[in-house]
């Protein structure tokens, strides 16, 4: 990875923006120029990348044919317009917004999932240039069924998500920092970003309705799980947000077509490089999502049989949705093309 990459971040000022800067950096990302870019009201806004100030530019202004690779995060209507004309000067696009990621001509990926389907994709002479990051609860169950789905297949997964408010983005935050303090202050609580009050509280309500009465998340959770993963699995998705800031948490109960033993299970799980094990059977022996919150792994805790169907077995899940759940999942997904794929990035 010798070769140095212009790179364009879209919506660099939101919260997954902001921590894509910050993971380039970590990770040592070879770039040559970095491009931040957002709307009109956040042009001029200066954003620290390693020792340089880098002015953000507005979005609708900028020429994308200074960029080879793309990683927005804008908004799908926002992706929706700016993607195809960053694709149409030879950028790669990869696109952290729900628009993209159920297109059959768009693949949906998670590196350590399903990263080798880009080689099917960079060998199509038609292929789109956008390549879509899938929804945050997504990434994190998908990352720690792959192993178990390789040694039994995985027939049903019934989800229920505790998901944070970063997930709805910076507003969304500031809403549960501000009711907390209201609650406090003996204050009437005001709602804006939520249904509901959401400090002290949990709302199963993420996203509009669909007409079969599911949430978008839960049919997100549905479809994408399908796309990824293997499309005969069944899946059952409750998703709700809670009073937490960051890391979504998801408890998760499957039925295997083979007995998988608990030994057996924590084996596969902990052999991933992309998942952390913490699973003691005492008092503060699990992970919750403010130990998650700044890391990288998924962490998994209270694995178990269940013993109420044949072959179940009982999982809890922890990943900060900020890095895995949408920035680094991103930038994995750039860091694959440029070693794997780089001939296909324009010179």
């Amino acid at each position: 990875m010798s070769d140095k990459y212009n790179i364009a971040i879209v919506g660099a000022t939101g919260n997954v923006g902001r921590e894509i800067v910050q993971i380039l950096v970590q990770r040592d990302f070879p770039v040559d120029q970095v491009f931040c870019l957002a709307s009109s009201r956040s042009k001029g806004k200066i954003i620290d990348f390693k020792d340089q100030k880098i002015t953000v530019e507005d979005l609708a202004e900028f020429d994308f044919s200074k960029a080879q690779i793309g990683l927005f995060s804008p908004g799908g209507k926002v992706s929706a317009e700016y993607a195809p004309k960053a694709v149409k000067t030879g950028c790669i696009v990869i696109d952290n917004t729900s628009h993209f990621r159920m297109n059959k001509d768009v693949p949906l990926i998670v590196p350590e999932v399903n990263g080798d389907s880009l080689q099917d994709f960079f060998d199509n002479d038609h292929r789109s240039n956008i390549i879509a990051n899938p929804n945050c609860s997504t990434i994190q169950m998908v990352v720690v069924l792959k192993p178990i789905h390789d040694v039994a297949l995985i027939n049903r997964i019934v989800v229920s998500t505790y998901q944070a408010v970063s997930g709805a983005g910076k507003e969304p935050m500031d809403e549960l920092f501000e009711q907390t303090k209201d609650i406090y202050s003996n204050k009437s609580i005001k709602k804006n970003k939520f249904t509901k009050q959401i400090a002290f509280n949990a709302i199963p309500h993420i996203g509009s309705f669909v007409d079969n009465g599911n949430t978008e998340e839960e049919q997100k959770m549905i479809n994408e799980t399908k796309k990824i993963l293997d499309t005969n699995i069944n899946v059952s998705a409750t998703c709700v947000r809670i009073p937490v800031f960051i890391s979504h948490a998801e408890s998760i109960n499957l039925e295997l077509d083979s007995p998988l033993s608990y030994e057996k299970a924590k084996e596969v799980l902990t052999n991933s490089d992309s998942i952390s094990v913490v699973d003691y059977r005492k008092d503060e022996g699990y992970v919750t999502p403010v130990e998650a919150a700044g890391e990288d792994k998924v962490y998994v805790s209270r694995i178990r049989k269940d013993d109420t169907v044949d072959n179940g077995l009982n999982l809890w899940v922890v990943s900060d949705n900020l890095r895995k759940g949408a920035a680094l999942n991103a930038v994995q997904i750039a860091e694959l093309i440029i070693s794997k794929y780089s001939n296909f990035i324009k010179k």
